[in-house]
C-alpha cells in the first residue's frame, strides 16, 4: 500500500459537487492499494500514519503524531499512486489492484485508524472526487508499507 500524506489544517472532499468529508486538521491521506497488498499490511499502514511524528510540538519541531495531537485524517482512495510512467505517454496501472479487492484493504486501513481513536472523514470508493486542501507547512510524505 502507498499512502501520500498532506499534513492539513483543513480538508474536505466532494461528490457531486456535495461535500461527503471534511477535516479541520491532521492528515489527508491519498491510498493507493497494490496487487500483493493484504490485511496485514493495511493495518501495519495505519499504525504507521497514526504514529508518524509530524506534527510540531511546543518548539514548533515535527515531533507529535496524530495520536498526540487529535487530529483528524481525511481518506481517499487513489489507485494512480501505483501508476507506471516510466515507458511511453501514458501511465499504465498493472500494479493496482482492482476495485474488488482495493475497497476492502482500504475500509480495513479506515477500521484501523478508528480503531486508534482517530476521526476519519472519508470520500467515495470509485466515484470522481474533487479533493480540496490547504497543506501546512507545506508537509506532505509517501509511505509505504509492503
Amino acid at each position: 500500500m502507498r499512502a501520500l500524506l498532506q499534513r492539513v489544517t483543513c480538508a474536505s472532499v466532494q461528490v457531486d459537487e456535495r461535500v461527503i468529508g471534511a477535516i479541520d486538521g491532521g492528515w489527508t491521506v491519498l491510498l493507493g492499494v497494490g496487487l500483493a497488498d493484504t490485511d496485514a499490511i493495511a493495518d501495519r499502514l495505519a499504525q504507521r500514519v497514526a504514529n508518524l511524528r509530524a506534527f510540531p510540538d511546543a518548539q514548533g519541531r515535527m515531533n507529535r503524531s496524530l495520536l498526540e495531537t487529535g487530529g483528524a485524517a481525511l481518506v481517499i482512495s487513489q489507485f494512480t499512486l501505483y501508476a507506471d510512467t516510466s515507458h511511453g505517454r501514458r501511465p499504465s496501472f498493472t500494479e493496482a489492484a482492482p476495485g474488488d479487492r482495493a475497497a476492502p484493504l482500504v475500509e480495513r486501513f479506515i477500521a484501523g485508524l478508528r480503531a486508534l481513536g482517530i476521526e476519519v472523514a472519508t470520500g467515495e470508493f470509485g466515484a470522481h472526487m474533487v479533493v480540496d486542501l490547504t497543506n501546512d507547512g507545506p508537509v506532505t510524505f509517501l509511505v509505504a508499507q509492503e
